[in-house]
């Protein structure tokens, strides 16, 4: 899986952005985790977006590891989105419960993209 790591102004204030590219398995889980932590450190921001609008799948290890930082981040006062989701990678973030914790931009049907 590859990532990209910047800071991304969303709802008003600066975020950890990540973009997801490939699969977030449990394959790519401690790296991607590692990459997360190391960017948190380095930026001191307690906000992490992560916009999986490149993953073509996630198993329960991805899920795990998003969930993680979640309460990392839950446990200093700072919290966790996700935006960019497909139809499939929502419904899977949603049936582990992650929309019940964190912010899930929903994603786009195809009637809003005919407009």
């Amino acid at each position: 899986m590859q990532t990209t790591i910047g800071i991304k102004s969303y709802g008003n204030k600066d975020w950890v952005y990540v973009r997801c590219v490939g699969e977030l398995d449990m394959a790519a889980a401690d790296g991607f985790r590692r990459e997360v932590m190391i960017a948190l450190q380095q930026t001191q921001l307690r906000r992490l977006l992560i916009d999986v609008s490149g993953l073509s799948f996630i198993d329960s290890s991805g899920l795990g590891v998003i969930l993680g930082r979640h309460r990392q981040l839950a446990a200093l006062g700072g919290q966790v989105a996700i935006t960019g989701a497909n139809e499939a990678v929502y419904r899977l973030l949603v049936a582990g419960g992650l929309h019940r914790v964190m912010i899930i931009d929903p994603p786009r049907s195809s009637r809003e993209v005919r407009r």
